[in-house]
């Protein structure tokens, strides 16, 4: 039960920094958020959990966040700003992976103790960044162009722009996390765990995002209200 526990506590912690952020920094706050989760996402994939039933990798959590990120900026801040995001991610990504596979080119003191397990850690780290790279340029610019796409295929039919926030949401997310989960699992563990346990972890990630979309939604409400009510921070006018 601790780790049903942990993942609900952590759902909630994530989400609610992630409105926090918004709400001192604005967009560069979701942009630092972004960074934050891809880059410690990429660690957390490699623990795996039993977790209501199912086995999973702890990263899912945080790769769900970045999808609430990049609606919350597709909603309040534009295409633009949501595709910004995404890049600051792959940025992050590929960064986090150039840092840490230096790590283990050093030679050791005779004093380290630490080094044996930044390697066991690090040392399987490339092929993970690999896929996960691949996969979240696919799954996320995918995101933002559904997003973009079901707005503009309500606001044409009912002439709302406003209406149908759930819909953008959850239509844009279940696709492109669908997508996001299988791609992953299949580069990243193929060969690594035998075929009913990879089946599992697709299944459990899915299910897992499945229902952070459904909870993430009054996220992405909030966060558009204090986009309307002028709580979020605004970018200064740039000096001269």
């Amino acid at each position: 039960m601790i780790n049903e526990l942990l993942l609900a506590a952590s759902l909630v912690v994530i989400f609610g920094m992630t409105l926090v952020a918004y709400r001192l920094f604005g967009k560069t706050g979701l942009y630092c958020m972004t960074a934050i989760a891809t880059i410690l996402a990429n660690i957390e994939v490699l623990i795996m959990v039993d977790a209501f039933g199912m086995e999973q990798t702890l990263g899912n959590v945080l790769f769900a966040v970045t999808f609430v990120i990049t609606d919350i900026l597709s909603e309040c801040e534009g295409k633009k700003a949501a595709n910004k995001a995404v890049f600051i991610g792959v940025f992050s990504s590929v960064l986090f992976l150039a840092i840490s596979q230096s790590w283990l080119l050093y030679q050791p003191a005779a004093s380290d103790w630490v080094s044996p397990s930044i390697h066991t850690v690090f040392a399987s780290t490339p092929r993970l960044l690999f896929a996960s790279f691949s996969v979240y340029v696919i799954s996320q610019l995918m995101d933002v162009w559904l997003y973009h796409k079901w707005w503009e295929i309500t606001d044409k039919k009912f002439h709302n722009h406003r209406r149908f926030l759930w819909l953008r949401n959850n239509g844009s997310t279940l696709i492109s996390q669908l997508i996001n989960t299988v791609l992953f699992n299949v580069f990243a563990f193929y060969g690594t765990y035998d075929t009913p346990t990879l089946l599992s972890i697709i299944w459990a990630g899915y299910l897992i995002y499945v229902v952070t979309a459904l909870l993430d939604t009054p996220v992405v409400y909030a966060a558009r209200w204090l986009h309307d009510k002028g709580l979020t921070k605004r970018d200064a006018p740039a000096e001269n």
